[in-house]
């Protein structure tokens, strides 16, 4: 469930927000545009907002800003730390992740950013058929997050990062669960979800998938 990933979690956790402003070489095409990215998402959300791996919530800023009621999932301690010394105690975040929540308000918009890839495949199928009961019709799930257009552009990726002597984004790439746009459209499909996938940069796709 993405849980096995929590001692880098921890570790992000002081140098998040410095990485995602691309002060380190290694990942700053995986965060090139992320103030854009996260605009995306928010533009795309609406309604009650669940979102998971809410991290130091950067993005959660831009939903409230947005007028969104915004409900906070993080499985990291310290993480949560953060985002709680960030916006203060007056917004909800829960420890959860994206199988394992327990939230009694159902959203109309689903959100994650740089987060989903923890999940294996068999794992984020579930997690379409999971939101697909929550959501009511016209529902929707908005993810930014590393994603391949086929197995051959993520096998050359890795080699790629490789190549640039990016050993910690090589080894990134290779401990955890990325996915392909062909996976993913099958997984929403078969869960009710129409969805569609816009390129950020070479790493990153926004996913937007509605219920139908």
């Amino acid at each position: 469930m993405g849980r096995e990933f929590l001692d880098i979690f921890e570790e992000w956790a002081d140098s998040y927000d410095e990485t995602v402003e691309g002060h380190d070489i290694q990942y700053k095409e995986v965060f090139r545009g992320y103030e854009s990215i996260l605009t995306k998402v928010t533009e795309r959300s609406e309604g009650t907002v669940w979102e998971f791996g809410s991290g130091t919530g950067n993005l959660t800023i831009k939903l409230l800003k947005k007028g969104l009621e915004v409900i906070g999932i993080e499985p990291s301690k310290e993480m949560r730390a953060i985002f709680t010394k960030k916006l203060g105690d007056s917004i909800q975040i829960t420890d959860g992740d994206f199988l394992s929540y327990n939230i009694e308000k159902k959203p109309d918009t689903i959100v994650s950013t740089y987060a989903f890839h923890h999940l294996t495949d068999d794992e984020k199928a579930l997690a379409f058929q999971q939101y697909s009961n929550v959501l009511s019709k016209g529902g929707k799930i908005v993810f930014a997050d590393t994603i391949y257009e086929s197995t051959e552009a993520y096998k050359a990726g890795i080699k790629d990062a490789k190549d640039q002597g990016f050993t910690d984004l090589a080894a990134d790439l290779i401990r955890e669960h990325y996915t392909t746009i062909p996976a993913l459209t099958k997984m929403a499909e078969a869960a009710g979800f129409n969805v569609t996938f816009t390129k950020c940069n070479s790493f990153v796709w926004l996913m937007e998938a509605i219920k139908q």
